[in-house]
C-alpha cells in the first residue's frame, strides 16, 4: 500500500543512500529531499535547514507524513521538536537528546551517569587550565571541540608542543567558532576503531551493524581529520561481540535517556575503541554517519522505509529487522582536491559506465548541474559502494569504479579496508584458529584473573604485557628479582581423560612458587600461557580458575597471560599449560646458604603425590587401567584422583622459617627425583645421605611402582614418593624450625663429605 509521504533532510551521499533505500520501499507513495544534490534534482526542494518554521509549513502543505533527518546540527537545534508540535513523525531524537552530540561534555557526563566505559576526560574554557591539567596528566591527549564542528573539531595531538596549540587555537584564537567555546581533553585511546549503529524508538532497539571508517585524509591513517573518507560494514570478527558492544554502548542510551526525561528515537551510533583495557566509547552521534551509512543501508535486507517509521512512532517491535547475511558492503568517497581544508569546487565529473560491476552503486554528495554538466560543488564529491561476499571482492570492484574518476581533479585514498580486507577470505578459523573462541576464552578468564590483582598491577589481561609497579620493595636494601619457567607437561592428558581441570591449573603456579621459594623469594606475579589444539573457553576457563586460586593463596597476581589455538601443532584435544612466575628476596636473604656444611640435617616435607613429573612413565604404567578404580590403599581415592592430586605449595609451611632465618637451602623434589635435585643445593665436595626408612611412600607410588615392576633407584630418580620438599638445617636451629614450620616434619638424613645422594 503507497500511503506513506517522506521528506528526507540533507544533501550528501548519506542522504542519496537514504533515498534510494526509501524508494525501494512498497509502502512509499511520494518522497522530497532538501536540499539534495544533482542526483535527486527531481525530487529536491529548495528548504533552509535552519529554517525550521518553513520546513514545518512545507510538510504540512504536502500532508508528510514522515520526516528522515540526516545531519546533526538540524537534529540538536531541535527540528524533531517543532516537528512533534504538529504531530508529523520525525526519525531522529528531541534537542535534549540530540546532546549526545552536540555536546560532548554532556555526552561524557552521560557515560559517567551510566556507567559507559571511556576515557579520563575533563572539559574546559579556560586554556590556562587546560594546559595546567595536560602536563599535570602527563599522558596523550586528544583535544576536542565541544559542540558541532563537522567532524573536524577533533586533535590527535602528536606532541604536547602541538596539543598546546589546539588548545589555544580553540580557546583562544577561535578556529572553531562557537563549537570551541568549551573544549575536553580526553586521554588518548589506543586501538581499532569501529563504530556500532542501533534504531530505537524509545524504548526497543534493533541492532544493524558495525562499521568501520577511516577519518584521515592520507594513506595509513595520516594526515587531518576529515568528515570520513571511507567505510565498510560488518567489521570482520565482530559478531560475536556485536550484542555484547550493543549492551555496553546502546541500551544504557535507551534506559538512561528514558530515566532522564528525554526518550531517544532515531539511529544510536557508538564510536568504539578496542582497547587493550577493553572497549572504551570515544563517542556518541546522533544520526546515521557518513561515509558509514553508504556502507550499511545496502545491507538491510527488511524495509528500510517500514523500519525508520515504526521507530518514529513508536512501535518498532512491529518491524522485523534483516539484515543480509555474510555479504559485507565497501564505501570510498571520492574527495575534490585540497580537500579537506580548501577543496577545489566547480570541476567537471565524468561518471563511468559500471553495468558490468555487479552490486556498485555511485551515490552523490557535493555535486550540482551547471548548464547540463555535472560538477562538485563541495569537498566530498562521490560515494562509490559494493556489495560481495567477501570485503576484498566489494573494495576491488569500488576500486575498479574510483579509479576512473581520479584525476588532477579528484583523489580517493586507495587503502579503504586496510585492517581487515582480507580476513574474510583468508581468515584464522579457515586455518583452524577460531579468534571468536579467543575472544570468548577471554571473557571467561577475566573475572579469575582479576580477582588476584592488587593496586600495583597497572595492565594484566588482555594487554600486550603484563605490568606490575615494583615500589612496593623499595623498603629492601637490595632486592633481587627471581624468576622460574615451567610447564605442566603430559599431566593434562590425565587431566582430560578426567575432566579435572583446575587441579592443573593450580599445578603450574605452585610449581613455580616452590621454584622461587627454594632461593628464599615470596612470590610476586604469575603469567601463564594456554595452548591447545582446539580453543575451549570453559576448559581453559577451568584452568585459569585453579591458576587464580592458586596465586590468591600464595599473595601473588595473575596478570593473564597467553591463550593460543595450534591445531597444527598440538594433536587433537591435548592441552599445553605453562608459565613464569616472578617472585623478590633480600639479597642477603637468598638461599641457599655458604654456611651449607657437612652435619647440617635434611627435613623432609611431605608431596600431594606426583606433583608435575613422572607422568610419562606414569601414563604407560596404568595404560588400559580404568583410572576410576579404586587405588589400593587409597581410603576411597580412586587411581586417576591419585594421579592428578594438586602439586602443593610449600610457602605457608616455610615462609615463617624462612623469615626467621632458619633454613639454609632449599631442594624442590621435581624432575630426577632427590637423586637430582637435592646436590643442586649443597656446596662442592658436599653429598647427602638420604634414610629411606623415615618415611613411607603414599599409596599412589607403592601402586605405580609394585604395578611396573622398575627397581628402587629408578623410582628415586622419576618420582618424589611422597617428600616434595628438602629443607637444609643447622642442627642448632632445628627446634625452633620444627616449631615454625606449619606441619609436620621429619628428619630424613644429613648433609656429609662428598658428592651425590646416597640412599641408606
Amino acid at each position: 500500500m503507497n500511503d506513506l509521504k517522506v521528506l528526507v533532510l540533507g544533501s550528501g551521499a548519506r542522504e542519496h543512500a537514504m533515498v534510494s533505500a526509501i524508494q525501494r520501499s512498497p509502502r512509499l507513495s511520494e518522497v522530497y529531499v532538501a536540499p539534495g544534490n544533482a542526483a535527486m534534482e527531481s525530487i529536491s526542494v529548495e528548504l533552509n535547514l535552519d529554517d525550521h518554521e518553513t520546513i514545518v509549513e512545507f510538510c504540512v502543505s504536502k500532508k508528510i507524513d514522515l520526516v528522515v533527518v540526516g545531519p546533526e546540527a538540524p537534529l540538536v537545534a531541535g527540528i524533531a521538536d517543532k516537528l512533534k508540535e504538529e504531530d508529523i513523525a520525525c526519525f531522529g531524537p528531541s534537542a535534549l537528546a540530540a546532546r549526545l552530540e552536540g555536546s560532548k561534555s554532556f555526552a561524557r557526563s552521560f557515560a559517567a551517569r551510566h556507567n559507559i566505559p571511556g576515557p579520563i576526560s575533563e572539559s574546559f574554557t579556560n586554556s590556562g587550565d587546560a594546559i595546567a591539567w595536560m602536563e599535570e596528566f602527563d599522558k596523550p591527549v586528544v583535544v576536542k571541540a565541544d559542540g558541532l564542528a563537522s567532524g573536524k573539531g577533533v586533535i590527535i595531538p602528536e606532541s604536547f608542543e602541538e596539543a598546546k596549540n589546539a588548545i589555544v587555537g580553540f580557546l583562544d584564537a577561535g578556529v572553531m567558532g562557537e563549537a570551541g567555546r568549551t573544549i575536553l581533553l580526553e586521554e588518548e585511546l589506543v586501538g581499532e576503531e569501529i563504530s556500532l549503529f542501533g534504531i530505537t524508538d524509545g524504548s526497543g532497539l534493533a541492532v544493524l551493524a558495525t562499521a568501520q571508517d577511516h577519518k584521515r585524509v592520507g594513506e595509513g591513517e595520516t594526515g587531518l581529520n576529515t568528515g570520513g573518507m571511507g567505510a565498510f560494514s560488518p567489521v570482520p570478527g565482530m559478531d560475536s561481540l556485536e550484542a555484547e558492544l550493543a549492551e555496553k554502548f546502546l541500551v544504557p542510551v535507551i534506559s538512561g535517556m528514558a530515566a532522564e526525561g528525554s526518550p531517544y528515537v532515531g539511529v544510536i551510533f557508538a564510536g568504539i575503541m578496542l582497547t587493550k583495557d577493553g572497549p572504551k566509547l570515544i563517542e556518541y552521534n546522533c544520526r546515521f554517519g557518513d561515509p558509514e551509512a553508504q556502507a550499511i543501508l545496502p545491507l538491510i535486507a527488511s524495509d528500510f522505509l517500514e523500519l525508520v517509521y515504526a521507530a518514529a512512532t513508536a512501535c518498532l517491535s512491529s518491524v522485523q529487522l534483516r539484515m543480509l547475511k555474510d555479504k559485507y558492503c565497501a564505501a570510498v568517497v571520492l574527495a575534490a582536491t585540497g580537500y579537506p581544508e580548501d577543496p577545489t569546487v566547480g570541476s567537471k565529473i565524468v561518471i563511468p559506465d559500471t553495468s558490468d560491476i555487479a552490486g556498485v552503486e555511485i551515490l552523490h554528495a557535493g555535486t550540482r548541474t551547471l548548464d547540463g554538466e555535472l560538477i562538485n560543488s563541495g569537498g566530498r564529491v562521490l560515494t562509490v559502494t559494493g556489495v560481495e561476499d567477501n570485503l576484498s571482492a566489494a573494495l576491488e570492484n569500488v576500486y575498479k569504479v574510483v579509479n576512473a574518476m581520479t584525476n588532477e581533479d579528484f583523489f580517493a585514498r586507495s587503502d579503504i579496508g586496510w585492517r581487515h580486507n582480507s580476513r574474510s577470505e583468508f581468515s584464522y578459523e579457515k586455518a583452524g584458529v577460531n579468534i571468536d573462541a579467543g575472544v570468548a576464552t577471554t571473557k571467561r578468564i577475566a573475572k579469575s584473573v582479576k580477582a588476584t590483582h592488587n593496586e600495583n598491577v597497572m595492565a594484566g589481561l588482555g594487554s600486550f604485557g603484563g605490568v606490575y609497579d615494583m615500589s612496593s620493595i623499595a623498603e629492601l636494601d637490595s632486592p633481587l628479582l627471581v624468576a622460574s619457567t615451567d610447564g605442566v607437561g603430559t599431566k593434562t592428558i590425565l587431566a582430560a581423560e578426567m575432566n579435572m581441570w583446575e587441579g592443573v591449573g593450580a599445578d603450574i603456579v605452585n610449581h613455580c612458587v616452590n621454584d622461587v621459594l627454594v632461593q628464599g623469594a615470596k612470590p610476586v606475579f604469575f603469567m601463564d600461557t594456554v595452548a591447545s589444539s582446539k580453543l575451549d573457553p570453559e576448559i581453559v576457563g577451568r584452568v585459569v580458575d585453579g591458576m587464580s586460586e592458586a596465586c590468591i593463596a600464595s599473595g601473588c597476581a595473575l596478570l593473564g597471560g597467553e591463550t593460543a589455538e595450534m591445531g597444527d601443532l598440538l594433536t587433537t584435544g591435548s592441552v599445553d599449560i605453562s608459565g613464569t612466575l616472578v617472585g623478590v628476596v633480600e639479597k642477603a636473604n637468598l638461599l641457599p646458604k655458604a654456611s651449607i656444611q657437612p652435619g647440617h640435617l635434611l627435613i623432609g616435607l611431605a608431596s600431594s603425590g606426583l606433583h608435575t613429573n613422572g607422568y610419562s612413565l606414569a601414563r604407560k604404567i596404568v595404560s588400559g587401567t580404568d583410572l576410576n578404580s579404586q587405588l589400593p590403599g587409597g581410603k576411597g581415592q580412586s587411581i586417576g584422583e591419585a594421579l592428578l592430586a594438586v602439586h602443593r605449595s610449600y610457602l605457608p609451611s616455610l615462609e615463617a622459617a624462612i623469615d626467621a632465618d632458619l633454613i639454609d637451602g632449599l631442594a624442590h623434589i621435581t624432575g630426577g627425583g632427590i637423586f637430582e635435585n637435592l646436590p643442586r643445593v649443597l656446596p662442592d665436595g658436599c653429598g647427602a645421605d638420604v634414610d629411606t626408612s623415615s618415611w613411607k611412600w603414599p599409596p599412589i607410588f607403592e601402586y605405580l611402582v609394585s604395578l611396573s615392576g622398575i627397581d628402587q633407584n629408578e623410582a628415586y630418580r622419576v618420582f618424589n614418593l611422597g617428600i616434595g620438599m628438602v629443607a637444609v638445617i643447622d642442627p642448632a636451629k632445628l627446634e625452633d624450625a620444627i616449631d615454625v614450620i606449619d606441619e609436620r616434619v621429619k628428619v630424613i638424613g644429613r648433609v656429609t663429605i662428598g658428592e651425590g645422594v646416597n640412599l641408606i
